[in-house]
């Protein structure tokens, strides 16, 4: 049985006089691609309504990803953002996915036109906040010629012998050492630890 999960966001800014909003972009609705099916969203501007407070246009990044691109043709006092959406947290397996021959042990190489696509990707740029426990962890890395998922799980059982999850409501990133240090960290600590 699936468990449906109902989000809902608000942001509120609020002036001490009336200002001009230049044009606001809104990324708050999941990707058209994302695996986890939702079953409904909404999207309310304030001041309101559309086409007379404000103009929305629905854009898409080059990922993909919905943008509201809004505009407010008369000065504003208040601009709120609210969104309420429901999502199907249906149980997916991890390892539905389809490996190329060419990639089914690592190390692996990229075809000449994949890599160039990955480009992005596979930039590495230097890590100043990689301290000495960050440099350990990653010299314990088994990185021996093997099965590509064997190495994938083995890595993210690495990770979660040494990270604890935890919420936190305080603003930023936490530097992979940081996070190594403290033993524990949050999901945009975890996703930037990895």
């Amino acid at each position: 049985m699936a468990i449906r999960a109902a989000l809902h966001h608000r942001t509120v800014y609020e002036y001490d006089r009336d200002v001009e909003l230049g044009p606001q972009v809104v990324r708050l609705r999941p990707a058209p691609h994302c695996r986890t099916p939702i079953l409904s969203y909404s999207l309310r501007i304030e001041p309101g309504p559309p086409g007379k407070g404000h103009f929305i246009n629905w854009q898409q990044d080059p990922h993909g990803n919905h943008l509201a691109r809004l505009v407010f043709p008369e000065k504003v006092r208040r601009f709120a953002v609210e969104v309420d959406l429901v999502a199907d947290l249906t149980v997916i397996n991890p390892f539905e996915f389809f490996l190329e021959k060419s990639a089914e042990q690592c190390p692996f190489v990229y075809d000449d036109h994949l890599r160039r696509e990955l480009a992005p990707y596979l930039e590495t740029l230097p890590a100043p906040e990689a301290g000495e426990r960050f440099e350990a962890f990653l010299a314990q890395v088994d990185r021996s010629p093997r099965a590509t998922v064997g190495f994938l799980v083995d890595l993210n059982q690495m990770v979660n012998r040494a990270l604890r999850y935890t919420l936190r409501m305080d603003p930023g990133v936490r530097t992979p050492e940081e996070t190594l240090v403290l033993g524990s960290g949050s999901c945009r600590d975890m996703t930037w630890f990895m």
